[in-house]
C-alpha cells in the first residue's frame, strides 16, 4: 500500500484532515505559527469526535496513530517533496508574508493541490466555464497570490464538517461539531485522482478501538467526478453562515437558519438555481431540509460571523462571489444583496477601526 507525504498549510482546520490521514500511516506536515508548531511537535494533537449513539465524544490523539505528524513555519518547505498539498487556512492568509511565497512556491511546483477553504480559489473557479473569471477578482482578498496555479493541478474539497478550537484549550485541541463529510473533484491528472481515491478507502477503512470495541468514525472523504460537488456548500453559507450577521449584531448558525424559515430556504433555493445554472446536477447538492437539520446542531455564529465582530478587516467572501457570479447568469436576489451589504459595511467600520 502507497504511503503518501502530505503538506497542509493551516493546523486549526487542517488537523481534522489530518487526523484521518495519519489513521492511514501517511505522514503530514502542517504549517502554522511557532506556538502551534512547537505544541504539535512536542505533544502532537488532539480531535473530539461525537459519534452517533454515544453519549461521549471520542479523543483521537495523533501521537498513537500510525502516521507520523509535524508541524513548523513556512521558511524552508519545499512543496516538491510532496505527494499532495491541502490548502486549510482562510483565504485572507495566503497574501499573508511567508504563506504567499510558499503558496507561489506550491503553485509552481505542480503538486497536485486540494484547497479545503470555503472560498474556493480563483483557478478552481477557472473550472467552471462560461464565466468572466477575472470580473471575479474583487471578491478575494488578493486575487493575485493565486496567478502561478494552473486550475488543472488544484481541485476543491467542500469543508462540510464543522469544527472549533475550543477557547479555553490549547491550541492543539480541536473540537469537531458537525460531522459530516468532506467532499473533494477529481483532479484532470488520472494518477492524481488515483490518490484521492486512495486515501478516500483508506479514510473509509478506519476503526477505532473504544472501549466498547472498533467503532467506525464518521468524517469520511468522498471524491467525486463531478466539479460542482463542493460547490454545495455555497447554498449552505449563504443560508447559514453569513445570515449570522445581522443589523443588530451576531446570532448563531441555528438561528440564523431557524428564526424564519422560509426565507432561508428561500435563499438556499436560490443559490441551488444558481449552481444548477452553473451546471451542477441537482443530485450533487445537499436538499435544503437535510442542511436545516444539521443546522439544529450548530449552537454558535459561524466563523466568518466571529471574525467580524472581532474586527477583522477581511474575511472569506463566498456572499460576494455568489453574488457576483449570479449577476453575470443574469440572476439577483434581494436577500443576498442584503446580506453583501451587512457584511461590506462591518468591513468597512472593521478597517476604520470604528
Amino acid at each position: 500500500m502507497t504511503r503518501y507525504n502530505i503538506l497542509l498549510m493551516g493546523a486549526s482546520y487542517g488537523s481534522l484532515l489530518a487526523s484521518k490521514l495519519l489513521f492511514g500511516g501517511h505522514s503530514v506536515h502542517l504549517v502554522c505559527l511557532p506556538a502551534e508548531a512547537d505544541l504539535i511537535n512536542a505533544e502532537g494533537f488532539r480531535v473530539r469526535l461525537p459519534i452517533r449513539g454515544r453519549k461521549d465524544p471520542i479523543v483521537i490523539d495523533s501521537r498513537e496513530l500510525p502516521g507520523k505528524v509535524s508541524a513548523g513555519g513556512t521558511a524552508g518547505v519545499d512543496p516538491k517533496n510532496y505527494d499532495l498539498v491541502g490548502l486549510a487556512m482562510q483565504e485572507p492568509q495566503y497574501r499573508s508574508p511567508g504563506v504567499r511565497e510558499l503558496l507561489d512556491a506550491v503553485a509552481k511546483s505542480r503538486v497536485p493541490c486540494m484547497s479545503i477553504m470555503n472560498m474556493p480559489p480563483l483557478p478552481y473557479v477557472r473550472r467552471i466555464p462560461g464565466l468572466n473569471h477575472d470580473a471575479l477578482k474583487p471578491a478575494y482578498t488578493d486575487p493575485s497570490v493565486w496567478d502561478s496555479f494552473d486550475p488543472e493541478t488544484l481541485t476543491l474539497c467542500s469543508p462540510d464538517p464543522q469544527a472549533i478550537r475550543p477557547p479555553d484549550e490549547k491550541v492543539n485541541v480541536l473540537l469537531v461539531t458537525l460531522p459530516t463529510n468532506f467532499k473533494v473533484a477529481r483532479l484532470k491528472d488520472e494518477k492524481a485522482t488515483a490518490m484521492l481515491r486512495q486515501l478516500e478507502k483508506d479514510i473509509d477503512a478506519v476503526r477505532f478501538d473504544a472501549p466498547e470495541g472498533k467503532i467506525e468514525l464518521p468524517v469520511k472523504l468522498r471524491v467525486y467526478d463531478s466539479i460542482f460537488v463542493p460547490l454545495a456548500k455555497w447554498a449552505m453559507l449563504l443560508a447559514g453562515n453569513y445570515r449570522c450577521v445581522t443589523k443588530d449584531g451576531i446570532r448563531s448558525i441555528k438561528d440564523a437558519v431557524h428564526a424564519d424559515i422560509e426565507a432561508s430556504r428561500a435563499v438556499y433555493s436560490w443559490v441551488v438555481k444558481l449552481c444548477v445554472s452553473l451546471g451542477a446536477d441537482e443530485k450533487d447538492l445537499v436538499p435544503f431540509e437535510k442542511y436545516a437539520a444539521a443546522a439544529n446542531g450548530l449552537a454558535g455564529p459561524s466563523s466568518a460571523a466571529r471574525a467580524l465582530y472581532a474586527g477583522a478587516p477581511n474575511i472569506e467572501r463566498v456572499d460576494r462571489l455568489v453574488k457576483t457570479i449570479a449577476a453575470q447568469k443574469g440572476m439577483r436576489s434581494a436577500a443576498v444583496d442584503e446580506i453583501v451589504s451587512l457584511v461590506d459595511a462591518k468591513l468597512e467600520r472593521n478597517k476604520k477601526g470604528v
